[in-house]
């Protein structure tokens, strides 16, 4: 058998951002981020426990625009650069769409659309002067199929999607590039309250092509390839790490009988 390692990416020098980067996948991709060389900066409404080493915090609601700038202009400040912006704060709680208040919806709405451009529209000023920028927003498969119980979300999610592939040509002349991660069934701290107990989750991974949920290292890895020279000509992607996707209900359905 053929053992393959996984390359180190360098990243030397450059100043990362990444929302909710205080827990699950954010704080993967902070850790990543910052073993590759970058000086990271991490945002949240509270303030953690503890951090990776290299990850700094600032207490901030990215869905207030004025403090998602002062975020962005705080790490500017610091290191005299923006490079990446990782948008990866997000998510919502199961709720059936004809009951969902308006505050709900517009609430989701904010966190999972509007921020990431709050984010990316205080960042330009500083990656178009130099010519240089990555940012990435972690979507969602909710995003790209049907998402009954969470359909604001979904829908949000969907609305990032295209935000990603307009800012791409928009802002492929001042250097930017623009990308987003579909991120599959992911294994996070919060697992059990969307897929149930561990034996539920063993059964939803060995449900899926590659045999089991993703996790943080993987959305991590696929952060650090977009935002690295490897991908200097991916721009207004949707990248896929979700396994190999989710298998047709119907299948099982239709050998039940």
């Amino acid at each position: 058998m053929v053992k393959i390692t996984k390359s180190r990416i360098e990243l030397a020098g450059q100043t990362a951002l990444v929302t909710g980067g205080t827990r699950g996948l954010g704080r993967d991709v902070a850790s990543r981020l910052a073993e590759a060389g970058c000086d990271v900066f991490v945002c949240g409404r509270n303030a953690p426990e503890s951090l990776p080493e290299g990850v700094h915090f600032s207490t901030c609601d990215v869905r207030d625009p004025q403090q998602a700038a002062a975020f962005v202009n705080e790490a500017a400040l610091k290191t005299g650069r923006v490079d990446i912006i990782v948008n990866n704060a997000g998510g919502s709680p199961p709720h059936e769409a004809a009951t969902a208040s308006s505050r709900f919806a517009e609430a989701l709405v904010r966190l999972n659309m509007l921020a990431p451009l709050y984010m990316a529209q205080a960042a330009h000023p500083y990656m178009a002067k130099a010519k240089y920028g990555c940012i990435v927003n972690i979507a969602s498969v909710s995003g790209a199929r049907p998402s009954p119980e969470t359909a604001v979300y979904g829908a949000a999610k969907a609305g990032l999607l295209n935000l990603t592939q307009s800012l791409a040509q928009e802002w492929g002349k001042d250097g930017i590039r623009v990308n987003a991660i579909i991120a599959g069934l992911m294994s996070t701290e919060n697992a059990e309250a969307t897929y149930g107990n561990a034996g539920a989750q063993v059964k939803v991974g060995a449900s899926m092509p590659l045999g089991r949920m993703g996790t943080g290292d993987d959305i991590a890895g696929a952060v650090l390839w977009l935002c690295s020279d490897l991908a200097e000509w991916v721009s207004g992607a949707r990248v896929q790490v979700d396994g190999g996707g989710e298998r047709p209900y119907f299948l099982e359905l239709v050998r039940g009988n």
